[in-house]
């Protein structure tokens, strides 16, 4: 059972969204559709055991959900040309080949990001059904309580659902205010996929590979969208260093440590190229660099460094100080002391640590302690350092990311 359960939880995590993405085009129901896959993976861990896992099992899913549809729809009593329509679609053989709709779940990220919803219900939302995460951990990604982010997305699928919000890919007048949150929430999922909130992985691979190919096809649709192209810069810069993040046991390898003959040049290439079509586009429309073509130029700054000391860091906290003032937050203040302390020395980066924790910002998140306990450690005062390392092992939901922390704590010796 316990082999046939993490099956299924592979299935889920490979296919779950296309899952939920193709039910809602066939329903227009997104609450619905998530209904009715969940049903269907509780009927896969009755069966699957005992009759064995099906040679395709996103189908098989699929169908099965495809049936719940038909006796919700009975339920209600709604026997009309949807019932009728699914009817003739199901499959003779609940093995027979499935194959989703390439834009199903762009159209599903749409729709999540409708401006009827608020832009913390958008993220939220688009988080719970496209990234498969978690309550807890969308709300340590958005350092929101687990209630308020249940609230969010409750209230965001009732609103879609009484205004008749239709599952599809808005006409091109509709992009400019949807856009926004779109780019904002296939960043969030990368940046999951880059470095999980919660979990036994490092990195998940799969979430970041989904996000970089709906933000490829969002460029694509909007060519001279400066922060469309940016953000597929961005995500490809940091993608392309995947392959040496992470040790064969999957044990996580920090920046200063990592193999860089192991980076994949060709897609840093790729992602120099799209960092400068988007400031040609930028260029043309008059205005300057967004927020993700400054982040994509600071990770270009680390993609084509020889080594972690011939980083050109001078350069990164000057657009540090630029992201500062476009798109101002904790996370940005934070990352820039890390480049002060590469550039001007840990003191520094010490004063402005603090005054962020002073401020409230990132309070109940490893960050700070983390970062702090690292330029502790620099400044020679080990046991502040461990004490800061340990606080941010016991905040953090990551087990790989608790175990580094305990390991550099651990390295610090015993106080003396």
């Amino acid at each position: 059972m316990g082999d046939v359960r993490r099956e299924i939880e592979a299935v889920w995590r490979i296919e779950g969204v296309r899952i939920v993405a193709s039910l809602a085009k066939v329903t227009g129901d997104l609450g619905l559709a998530e209904d009715v896959a969940q049903e269907a993976l509780v009927e896969a861990l009755s069966a699957w055991p005992r009759d064995g896992v099906p040679i395709t099992p996103g189908a098989w899913l699929t169908a099965v959900a495809k049936r719940r549809v038909i006796d919700a729809w009975r339920r209600r009593s709604a026997l009309d040309d949807r019932y009728a329509g699914i009817a003739r679609d199901l499959p003779e053989s609940i093995d027979a080949e499935w194959e989703p709709i390439d834009d199903d779940v762009l159209r599903l990220v749409f729709t999540a990001c409708h401006p009827a919803l608020s832009r913390e219900s958008q993220i939220a939302l688009t988080l719970r059904v496209v990234a498969g995460l978690t309550t807890e951990e969308i709300a340590r990604m958005l350092l929101a309580t687990v209630p308020a982010v249940q609230a969010r997305i409750t209230r965001a699928k009732k609103t879609l659902a009484a205004a008749g919000i239709p599952f599809e890919t808005p006409d091109p007048a509709e992009w400019k205010g949807r856009l926004g949150a779109v780019l904002s929430v296939v960043y969030m999922v990368f940046t999951e996929g880059y470095a999980a909130t919660a979990g036994e992985r490092w990195v998940r691979p799969d979430l970041a590979d989904e996000a970089i190919r709906l933000g490829r096809v969002v460029a694509g649709l909007l060519p001279r969208e400066p922060e469309a192209l940016a953000l597929v810069a961005l995500m490809d810069f940091q993608r392309a260093r995947f392959a040496a993040r992470e040790t064969a046991a999957g044990a996580p390898v920090l920046l200063g440590g990592q193999d860089r003959s192991r980076w994949d040049h060709g897609q840093i290439a790729r992602a120099s190229e799209a960092l400068r079509r988007a400031d040609a586009a930028a260029t043309a429309r008059g205005v300057g660099r967004g927020a993700y073509a400054l982040q994509a130029a600071i990770a270009e700054c680390h993609a084509v460094a020889p080594s972690l000391e011939e980083t050109d860091w001078e350069r990164i906290v000057v657009l540090y100080e630029v992201l500062g003032r476009v798109a101002p937050s904790p996370m940005v203040e934070l990352n820039r002391a890390a480049a002060v302390s590469m550039a001007v020395g840990p003191a520094e980066a010490l004063v402005i640590v603090d005054d962020l924790e002073r401020s409230g910002a990132l309070s109940g998140s490893h960050v700070i302690p983390s970062v702090r306990g690292e330029l502790l450690a620099r400044l020679g005062r080990q046991e502040e350092a461990r004490s800061e390392l340990r606080r941010a092992a016991e905040l953090t939901a990551n087990k790989v990311q608790r175990g580094v922390l305990r390991a550099k704590a651990a390295a610090l010796g015993s106080a003396g």
